[in-house]
């Protein structure tokens, strides 16, 4: 007798932890303490996305500085 076999991406839902979408890719990730690369997907996206911070891609605005705040 022949029974399916559950394919490599269906896993219990409540056995498996919370799903988040990783912020490079926006597939689906496991959140769990286990996961290395948490949020992330895996290294690769992990990587990608510490590429994007030392190459200044993620920036916070801020007022340019005054007048009397830069050195002589």
């Amino acid at each position: 007798m022949n029974t399916p076999k559950p394919s490599p991406t269906s896993t219990p839902s409540a056995a498996s932890g919370p799903t988040v979408p990783c912020p490079t890719c926006r597939r689906p990730t496991l959140y769990r303490r286990d996961n290395p690369f948490r949020p992330f997907c895996g290294e690769r996206c992990k990587q990608i996305d510490m590429g994007a911070w030392a190459a200044e891609d993620y920036r916070v605005e801020a007022p340019p500085p005054k007048a009397e705040d830069t050195p002589d």
